[in-house]
C-alpha cells in the first residue's frame, strides 16, 4: 500500500522554495500505477522534467501523464486532450489505469476521468463540485473510488468524487477546518483527517467512519495543548507515523493503532537543520509494527537524501536519492524492497530498486538502480481486515522512555 505524507500540496514540499511549481506525483495504493502532470517544451519533448516534477525551461504545455509501474517494464502514456492542463490541477491514478484529474473552473472544481483511447485521450466527466477549494485525498486501498476534501471555517465536507452512482457525492461533514488524509484500514472506511476546532485551539488527528455517516472519533490525544498530527498509517500492522509539538517542538514520533502504549520520538529521527518526512510504510507485517521499514525524505541545506528506519532497530539508515527521483513518492514491496520512480535524461520512466538493509548489520549507503526495470515483487493487498474503531493513543512520557525507538 502506497502511504503519502499528510499534506498532499506542494506547498508542503520541504524542498520546494525557490524551485518552479512542481505538481505532486501520485501512486496508486498498490504501486500498479502512478499519474502527474508533465511538461512538453515549446520543442515538443513532453514530459522534459527536472526530477521534482517541475518542467524545464521555456514555454510548454502541461499535460496529464500516467506511468505503468507494475509490469516487466515501466512506462510513460502521456493522456493530452485539446488544451494543456493547469498547473494546479490534482491527478490521481485508480486501479483500472484511468487517471482522475481535479480542475479549476470559475468558482468550482471539475472532476473527469482520462483514458488511453487509441492515439488519442478518452474523457469522462463526472461532475463538479462548487466550493472555494477541493483537495484530492490520497488514494483509497481498492484504487476503485476518489475522495476530496472541502474544508471552511467551521466545517470540512468530504467528498467521493469518483466510484459512486450519481457523480461527486458528499458523504461526510466533520465540525472544525481539516487537513492531511490517511486511509486506516484496507476497505477505505475509516479516514483519519488533522482537525482545528473553530475559534482556534491546538490540531488533532481525528478518525472519521466514512460508513457511518461521517462519525467521528479521537485518534491522537498526547497532550492536552500539543499539535498532534498523523503522517502515515499501515492498516495490516496498525504502525502510525506522527508529528507532534508534545516533546516541546516539532518530533517525528510512532504509535501503534488501537494501542494503549505511549507515543515515542526516536532520537535518531531527531536531525539537525534538516526535515524528516516519512512517505512509505513496508505492508504486510502483521500484528508486528515495530519490523516494518519505513522510507523518510530528508531535506537540508547540503541536499536531500533517502533514510530508512525500523522502530524496532533505532538506526536510521541513509541513501543517495536517484537521479531525477519523483521526490517524496515510492512504494515498499512485502518483503522489504523500495521501488521508487525516477526520470532523468536517459530515462523517461524509471524505477529505482532499494532493498531495505538490516539493522544489526553493516549501514548501507548504495542505491541499487533498475534501469528500464520495474522489479516483479509486486505489493499484492492482504486480505480485509475487520474495521476497528480507533482508541485515542495513551499520552507519552517524554523522558525516561525504555520502549524500543
Amino acid at each position: 500500500m502506497t502511504l503519502c505524507a499528510a499534506e498532499n500540496e506542494t506547498s508542503a514540499d520541504p524542498g520546494a522554495a525557490g524551485r518552479p511549481y512542481a505538481p505532486a506525483f501520485t501512486i496508486a495504493a498498490d504501486g500498479s500505477y502512478a499519474a502527474r502532470l508533465a511538461l512538453a517544451d515549446a520543442a515538443g519533448a513532453a514530459g522534459a522534467d527536472d526530477g521534482n516534477g517541475a518542467g524545464g525551461t521555456g514555454e510548454g504545455a502541461w499535460f496529464v501523464e500516467r506511468w505503468t509501474l507494475d509490469g516487466p517494464e515501466p512506462y510513460a502514456v502521456p493522456l493530452p486532450l485539446g488544451q494543456p492542463e493547469e498547473p494546479d490541477s490534482e491527478v490521481l491514478p485508480l486501479a483500472d489505469g484511468r487517471v482522475l484529474i481535479r480542475r479549476r473552473v470559475a468558482d468550482r472544481h471539475a472532476v473527469s476521468l482520462l483514458y488511453p483511447t487509441g492515439p488519442g485521450t478518452g474523457e469522462l466527466p463526472l461532475g463538479t463540485v462548487a466550493c472555494a477549494e477541493l483537495r484530492l485525498l490520497p488514494p483509497t486501498p481498492d484504487g476503485t473510488c476518489a475522495y476530496a476534501l472541502s474544508a471552511g471555517t467551521y466545517s470540512t465536507s468530504v467528498w467521493r468524487v469518483a466510484g459512486g452512482a450519481f457523480g461527486p457525492e458528499r458523504v461526510a461533514r466533520v465540525p472544525g477546518r481539516c487537513s492531511g488524509g490517511v486511509w486506516l484500514d484496507r476497505a477505505g472506511r475509516m479516514l483519519a483527517l488533522d482537525r482545528e476546532m473553530p475559534g482556534g485551539g491546538p490540531v488533532k488527528a481525528v478518525a472519521v467512519d466514512l460508513e457511518r455517516g461521517g462519525e467521528v472519533s479521537p485518534l491522537l490525544q498526547i497532550a492536552p495543548e500539543s499539535n498532534d498530527r498523523l503522517l502515515l498509517a499501515d492498516p495490516d500492522s496498525g504502525l502510525l507515523l506522527i508529528r507532534s509539538d508534545a516533546p516541546g517542538h516539532d518530533r517525528l514520533g510512532w504509535g501503534v493503532l488501537g494501542s494503549c502504549l505511549p507515543v515515542r520520538f526516536p532520537e535518531c529521527l531527531r536531525l539537525p537543520d534538516a526535515a524528516v518526512t516519512p512517505f512509505a510504510v513496508q505492508p504486510g507485517q502483521m500484528l508486528m509494527p515495530e519490523n516494518c521499514a519505513v522510507a523518510l525524505r530528508v531535506d537540508g541545506a547540503s541536499g536531500g537524501w533517502i533514510g530508512v528506519w525500523r522502530p524496532a532497530g533505532r538506526r536510521l539508515h541513509p541513501f543517495a536519492a536517484p537521479e531525477g527521483w519523483q521526490a517524496g513518492r515510492g512504494v515498499w514491496t512485502r518483503d522489504g524492497l523500495l521501488r521508487l520512480p525516477y526520470a532523468d535524461g536517459d530515462t523517461a520512466c524509471g524505477v529505482a530498486l532499494l532493498r531495505a538493509p538490516a539493522d544489526d548489520g553493516p549501514a548501507a549507503r548504495q542505491l541499487v538502480t533498475a534501469r528500464g526495470a520495474s522489479g516483479t515483487e509486486g505489493s499484492a493487498a492482504a486480505a480485509p481486515l475487520p474495521v476497528c474503531k480507533p482508541v485515542p493513543l495513551g499520552q507519552a512520557p517524554l523522558t525516561g522512555r525504555a520502549l524500543p525507538g
